[in-house]
């Protein structure tokens, strides 16, 4: 990632909130629609969220998935992987979390662990990875062959904003959860991250698969960028609707309201 590519970035200005909620209102009623289209032609999408740590990849998902469905946009963000998981082929842990028809499955993370933080951190050896490597590619054109529209997209965040944003998370109790022990240990190796996503990005950046980077220093910009990137990459159209009304409620046919002593939660505000 060149640095100018990020001057230029910033010196547009951080998206103030009022114009975000704004664009992100209109984003949101055209995932509903996107939603809408995937069910009715059985569509099978499988997005993936790769980046740094702070990054923003959950904020993004977070409000991708606002207001949709959880049934049709699942996410799978998969926890380490147990003992009998590690002695299995490495993609087959993944495959069962792949799209059905009518479903939009987002990884919060995905198989591209092995190129990131399991070989930067040593859970893997360097020939695992390699090897990942050179399969992946493969393994990914099967998915898109088979008929999945497979989108990856990479969050750069610049080094002072990632050190801004773990800092952050440190007082904030709504946070804290996000600042794992192996985001502090992996916190000082920047570099070693560098050279696995350069990497990771020359073996993977397929002409089926191709990566698409998003520069995530303003979250806000970049969240509304994501969306509406995804919503040009899955061709939708609006679905015409009948017009809605409620029906008439039945008749009360002698109900009585139960004198139950439910237990009701008290009133603390």
């Amino acid at each position: 990632m060149s640095n100018d590519k990020h001057h230029h970035h910033n010196a547009v200005g951080k998206l103030s909130r009022k114009l975000y909620e704004e664009q992100l209102t209109r984003l949101h009623v055209e995932f509903v629609r996107l939603q809408e289209w995937v069910v009715h032609k059985g569509l099978r999408v499988c997005v993936v969220f790769e980046g740094r740590d702070g990054a923003g990849k959950g904020g993004t998902i977070k409000a991708m998935t606002e207001r949709v469905s959880p049934r049709v946009f699942r996410v799978v963000a998969l926890p380490a992987p147990t003992q009998r998981e590690k002695s299995q082929m490495y993609a087959q842990r993944y495959i069962p979390h792949l799209p059905a028809a009518g479903e939009i499955v987002i990884f919060d993370r995905s198989w591209y662990n092995r190129a990131g933080v399991e070989r930067v951190m040593g859970f893997c050896t360097e020939e695992q990875a390699k090897h990942f490597l050179q399969m992946i590619p493969g393994i990914e054109k099967s998915m898109v062959d088979s008929g999945i529209i497979l989108l990856k997209y990479w969050l750069e965040v610049g080094p002072e904003e990632q050190t801004r944003r773990l800092e952050t998370r440190i007082g904030d109790g709504r946070k804290t959860w996000k600042l794992s022990d192996m985001d502090l240990k992996s916190y000082s190796r920047w570099f070693d991250y560098s050279r696995a996503r350069d990497e990771m990005f020359l073996a993977s950046d397929t002409s089926w698969a191709p990566w698409h980077v998003v520069h995530s220093d303003d979250k806000r910009r970049a969240r509304l960028n994501v969306l509406s990137h995804m919503l040009g990459k899955i061709p939708h159209q609006k679905l015409a609707r009948a017009k809605i009304e409620l029906p008439k409620r039945q008749h009360r046919d002698g109900y009585k309201e139960t004198d139950y002593p439910f237990r009701v939660i008290p009133e603390v505000f």
